[in-house]
């Protein structure tokens, strides 16, 4: 599937509908941080978002039920993770895991468990 890019309030939304899994628009709304989205705004984005075809709906009555149809992980893969290793670290993950572990932000049984991980197949 070929995503289109988020902007960062459909990042926020989705951001929150995925911690949710499944949600009305009026329980997302305590999820918000500062400054808090009024409720038409966050409509008008997930029914943007389902129009891209990230979010799909269930009907109860006069409401709609909102859910994720793009996994966080396979979003994060193809923009996030995909724009960092791509302008950053020259499309190579090792050189990724070099960073951070010169960073001191790996360490080395970390690394291991990343071996393990790989080696078994997780």
């Amino acid at each position: 599937m070929e995503f289109e890019k988020l902007t960062n309030k459909e990042e926020e939304v989705m951001q929150v509908l995925w911690k949710l899994g499944a949600a009305f628009v009026k329980d997302m709304l305590p999820l918000f941080t500062e400054p808090k989205l009024h409720y038409n705004t966050v409509s008008t984005i997930i029914r943007n978002l389902e129009e891209k075809g990230y979010v799909s709906h269930r009907q109860f009555g006069n409401t709609y039920e909102y859910f994720p149809v793009v996994k966080q992980e396979d979003y994060q893969n193809h923009f996030v993770l995909g724009k960092v290793v791509g302008g950053y670290f020259n499309d190579s993950y090792k050189d990724l895991v070099a960073y951070f572990a010169k960073q001191e932000k790996v360490t080395p049984d970390d690394l291991r468990e990343i071996i393990r991980m790989i080696e078994e197949g997780e």
